[in-house]
């Protein structure tokens, strides 16, 4: 499995999240299997978010319409920086 990890900087989760609810289509569209948003407890201002694919070339393509929606007026309204999230693609680890 791969995992695309974001960390972004938000101003307010709830209006950070209705935006991620407006892409549930687009992620249904590019094979996303799986994901989880999490918060430290100790940031509020701090998401992670994971997203699970089966193959690397579906992570690929969507951390490509990843790059594009970080670039829309949407995407500025809710980031509390200016700086594009960080994206961190992750295979499972086998023992």
């Amino acid at each position: 499995m791969i995992t695309l990890h974001i960390e972004n900087t938000i101003a307010d989760y709830d209006a950070w999240k209705a935006a991620f609810d407006r892409y549930d289509r687009a992620r249904r569209d590019h094979h996303v299997l799986a994901y989880r948003i999490s918060r430290p407890v100790d940031d509020p201002a701090t998401v992670h978010i994971d997203l699970d694919f089966d193959t690397r070339e579906d992570a690929t393509t969507f951390a490509q319409v990843l790059e594009k929606i970080w670039q829309t007026p949407l995407s500025a309204a809710v980031s509390s920086t200016h700086a594009a999230p960080e994206l961190r693609t992750l295979e499972e680890a086998t023992a």
